[in-house]
């Protein structure tokens, strides 16, 4: 009975449960079947109440979802999240077809393992906004796994390339993967850097006079310097869009304070969820209107 209920369990449950049981067992002297009613108990806790607790607290979803699971996950299968959402896509996604990639990153987020990305809900606000830019320079800030660069990409005017950066090795490594999965590498281009170094680059690098969009999802309180870098280094021209996400939860405060009471922009507040969750959350789409 107890192997059959241990097949059933997620593996953070499993080694809680299993860790208790040993705990109990050699310093309690329980019974056998009271132990497996403590396991039980356990697990259900952690399966079941915890999840439900943290759907629509953000603090408590945070902490969860990307610091107590991922941090367990680590221990127990000697990988990292991004390096379990590679395999997830590596085995469920159809290679060369972007939007099979989005489903099955969106699968696993949903009934495997939570992660921070844009997710399905933002990444609908995600595709309008990009749809009605029609942009032909690109910009984004935080690649992680590449979700979103998949999103941009894939609805993307033949001749327009994206530039992603990542500033974490193997973030950046993972989303390169993900994105030849895809079947997108050659509209891609990724740069592992901080974003104040690279910004300052970017037209020598590219050739690039602006952005027609950028969209923001790294660092949140790298929001407001990096779009005060953009504009000091000539890199938003009139009706540049700036969209940024996670707005609300985690939050980015002096970002929406500067592009909301701010001549420059004209904004507009999308309200969503926190990716995954029912925690409320949301993307602010900036307009640049120029000095």
């Amino acid at each position: 009975m107890f192997l059959c209920l241990s097949l059933c369990l997620s593996p953070v449950c499993l080694f809680l449960s299993l860790s208790f049981s040993l705990s109990v067992c050699l310093f309690v002297s329980m019974s056998v079947p009271t132990v497996l009613v403590v396991v039980v108990a356990v697990c259900v806790l952690c399966r079941c109440l915890i999840p439900w607790l943290v759907q629509s607290n953000s603090t408590l979803a945070l902490l969860w979802y990307d610091v107590l699971l991922e941090m367990t996950l680590d221990f127990l299968t000697r990988t990292t999240r991004p390096q379990r959402l590679l395999q997830a896509v590596s085995i469920n996604a159809v290679r060369g077809d972007p939007d099979s990639v989005i489903k099955a990153i969106d699968h696993f987020c949903k009934h495997t393992e939570w992660a921070m990305n844009v997710g399905d809900e933002k990444g609908a606000i995600l595709d309008l906004v990009v749809m009605e830019t029609c942009p032909s320079t690109v910009l984004e800030l935080g690649t992680y796994c590449g979700y979103s660069t998949v999103r941009i990409t894939r609805l993307l005017p033949p001749a327009t390339k994206l530039i992603t950066v990542e500033m974490n090795p193997e973030y950046a490594h993972v989303a390169r993967q993900v994105i030849q999965h895809a079947g997108l590498q050659d509209k891609v281009c990724v740069l592992e850097g901080e974003s104040a170094d690279l910004i300052p680059k970017m037209a020598n690098m590219f050739g690039i006079q602006a952005f027609d969009f950028v969209f923001l999802d790294h660092w949140k309180d790298h929001y407001l310097p990096d779009i005060r870098l953009l504009e000091d280094c000539g890199l938003l021209a009139q009706g540049s869009v700036v969209l940024a996400d996670n707005v609300v939860c985690p939050g980015a405060p002096d970002y929406l304070n500067y592009v909301r009471y701010n001549l420059k922009y004209s904004s507009r507040f999308y309200q969503a969820h926190l990716e995954y969750t029912r925690v409320l959350d949301g993307l602010e789409r900036s307009e640049y209107q120029g000095d």
